[in-house]
């Protein structure tokens, strides 16, 4: 049976940025140090008006062929997550593959998932180089998420920031994809939801609220109750953890790394200590990027400089609720 191995990852951000003094004036009562000391994000990335996610993911996939020109002819599937896609239909991975200038005899496509979905594309793309469908898949993440968010939402403009990643996955690399492990719950849904535009509710509502905590309840945007995720957050990723320790058959002092989605500061904190992480061992990578969905994971790694030998829990939690933990050993 064939390995899977991360090979290589490259990340795009936009070029345009928000900074939290751009916030503080729009958004007076909250100065430019409060918003850094609450999220840990001192700027985050825009995409431009006429940017998608798919834009992005290509730009990232050009930077990696760049560093690797070899590995463009190589690739036998695209996997692309995202929550922002060109249109309805056709799938965006399609129209990836012919502006990549892929192989045509290859597969392609799209799935849904937020900040769980890295995790997720892993484990696709292990099943699929395991079972021997593919040799070299090209996994990428892309999000837009800040043209979701309303114009009067301090709260999420301060988090989000958009980006794209791509990961090659292969038969060799250098971190191979050890065991995972899952966690779904749907009732969740409500709290962290873009409600109209889908085959549910097609019209827009053009309203606009505040919900009982301050948060714009705008259901035509992005809505996120705060609180809930926080709980939700804080209810499941430490027994995520654990089952992922036991799917692997190691213990919390095997682990090397935590590279956890980042989504917050304040919630990255509370996680490290509730878990009982030492801080050395617990990577934060926020403070000029800001949360990219799906796109944090790939982006830390990239990032963190791991060395060789070393056993990594990464971990992705949010909208759906869907939640997902693996090793990767280095």
């Amino acid at each position: 049976m064939n390995n899977a191995f991360i090979k290589a990852i490259e990340y795009y951000l936009p070029e345009n940025t928000l900074t939290n003094n751009d916030l503080s004036a729009m958004f007076p009562e909250w100065n430019a140090g409060k918003i850094a000391k609450k999220t840990g994000i001192a700027s985050r990335h825009v995409a431009a008006e006429n940017e998608t996610a798919s834009d992005m993911a290509v730009k990232a996939a050009e930077k990696l062929f760049a560093a690797a020109p070899e590995l463009k002819a190589q690739v036998d599937f695209v996997l692309f997550c995202t929550q922002s896609p060109d249109y309805k239909l056709p799938t965006s991975a399609c129209i990836i593959q012919k502006r990549l200038g892929l192989n045509k005899n290859m597969g392609a496509t799209d799935y849904n998932l937020g900040c769980s979905g890295f995790v997720y594309g892993l484990m696709l793309a292990k099943g699929l180089i395991v079972s021997q469908i593919a040799k070299n898949v090209l996994l990428l993440t892309a999000e837009t998420y800040t043209k979701y968010c309303h114009e009067k939402d301090k709260g999420n403009r301060s988090i989000f920031g958009d980006g794209a990643a791509a990961t090659l996955v292969s038969t060799e690399g250098f971190a191979e994809i050890k065991n995972f492990a899952f966690g779904t719950d749907g009732e969740g849904e409500d709290n962290l939801k873009v409600k109209t535009g889908g085959a549910r509710f097609p019209e827009k509502e053009n309203t606009f609220a505040l919900d009982g905590g301050g948060y714009v309840n705008a259901p035509d945007f992005l809505y996120m109750n705060g609180p809930e995720i926080f709980n939700f957050t804080l209810d499941v990723v430490p027994e995520l953890s654990a089952k992922c320790l036991k799917n692997n058959g190691l213990t919390k002092d095997e682990i090397d790394y935590y590279v956890f989605h980042q989504a917050n500061k304040y919630m990255l904190e509370t996680l490290r200590t509730v878990m009982e992480i030492d801080k050395e061992k617990f990577y934060v990578n926020l403070s000029d990027i800001g949360n990219t969905v799906s796109s944090t994971i790939p982006i830390a790694i990239k990032n963190a400089e791991i060395s060789s030998n070393k056993n990594v829990m990464i971990a992705g939690f949010g909208v759906g609720y869907s939640y997902a933990a693996c090793v990767l050993k280095f």
